[in-house]
């Protein structure tokens, strides 16, 4: 029989965050817009193949590094450490999707306890949930800097749920990304995927338990599967 969930733990970047003011950073200092996605997933890359071979880099780190190699080559406008400080920068003025104030809003009074587990950095959460007034409605704002390893490794999860004493199977991970939802559904947590994009999901990873396309679709899911 399957337990309830009692706690539901987000995925902070591009899930909640809105990042495609990233690629207005770029071209703030002379470079493609389009390079804010291929940043991205070079930060990722790099940040996996450190939690692969047993160590924990830092988010910010790893981002201005990752940057600073991109940008090479590029013709800037001004000193590349002034525009990796200015791109870097942009990750503390994000907003939130349109449908996550009332998401958060809604699950919360239906009596969740609602958590995130971000690869970036809890301060730069709690600006960005300060800002769109749902703070409040989190009891923690975990990030993997604390934890043993990124996601999506396994000890990440667990800690996640160490963290807020509860079991594994009693949680539940919202993420845009399926290798997120896959690294989940390894370590015990029931899983939603918030398909943003309308793309389809990978069939080499593990399936989520919930699929929905807005924020505000969850609540009603929830409810249904109960």
């Amino acid at each position: 029989m399957t337990t309830a969930i009692s706690v539901i733990v987000f995925d902070v970047n591009e899930t909640l965050s809105d990042m495609s003011a990233m690629g207005g950073q770029f071209s703030d200092v002379g470079a493609p817009a389009e390079l804010a996605k291929l940043w991205f997933a070079t930060l990722l890359r790099d940040g996996f193949a450190l939690t692969a071979s047993g160590d924990n880099g830092s988010f910010a780190a790893i981002g201005a590094e990752a940057l600073r190699g991109l940008l090479t080559g590029v013709e800037l406008n001004r000193p590349m450490d002034a525009a990796v400080d200015h791109v870097m920068a942009g990750l503390t003025g994000l907003k939130v999707h349109p449908d996550v104030p009332a998401g958060i809003t809604v699950l919360a009074a239906a009596g969740f306890r609602l958590i995130t587990l971000s690869n970036g950095s809890a301060r730069i959460a709690a600006k960005l949930f300060s800002g769109a007034g749902i703070r409040d409605e989190f009891e923690a704002l975990l990030s993997v800097e604390d934890a043993p390893a990124w996601k999506p490794a396994r000890s990440s999860y667990d800690y996640a749920a160490a963290a807020s004493g509860a079991d594994p199977a009693d949680m539940l991970l919202v993420a845009v990304h399926p290798w997120d939802i896959h690294g989940a559904a390894r370590a015990g947590l029931r899983t939603a995927w918030l398909n943003r994009s309308g793309s389809s999901y990978p069939g080499y990873f593990e399936s989520p338990d919930f699929t929905v396309n807005a924020l505000t679709e969850l609540p009603g899911v929830l409810a249904a599967a109960h």
